[in-house]
């Protein structure tokens, strides 16, 4: 299925489309300055937005451009199989175990997903 695109409309609201439940999806916000890749998903009645980074080596979990591993609510680390609950982010196997994702703070807003970025000044 082709992807949906995803439009960007300032650093900090998104215009998402209908999200699928436990079907995560990236996008790359400038976030400071930098592109950051992210993974968006619904769980149920809530959005998760995470970084696209394995808190293990720092690599992507996707194993191809969106494209990612995926078991009963769980989101698998393409590297080396670390294995993360899609609701909380939590490793809940694999080598860095009891880790979590990155996560940051969502809000919908009239159809627009609010994402709070980390304030880096100071």
């Amino acid at each position: 299925m082709p992807r949906q695109e995803l439009e960007s409309v300032n650093c900090s609201l998104i215009a998402m489309p209908v999200l699928e439940n436990e079907t995560p999806v990236t996008i790359n916000p400038l976030i400071h300055g930098e592109m950051t890749p992210l993974i968006v998903i619904r769980c149920d009645d809530g959005v998760q937005v995470y970084a696209n980074c394995c808190p293990h080596q720092g690599r992507r979990l996707d194993y191809a451009p969106d494209r990612f591993l995926t078991k009963d609510a769980t989101l698998v680390c393409a590297a080396h199989g670390a294995v993360f609950g899609m609701a909380d982010g939590l490793c809940l196997q694999g080598p860095c175990r009891g880790e979590s994702l990155r996560s940051y703070g969502c809000q919908w807003q009239d159809g627009i997903l609010r994402v709070e970025w980390p304030d880096t000044a100071g």
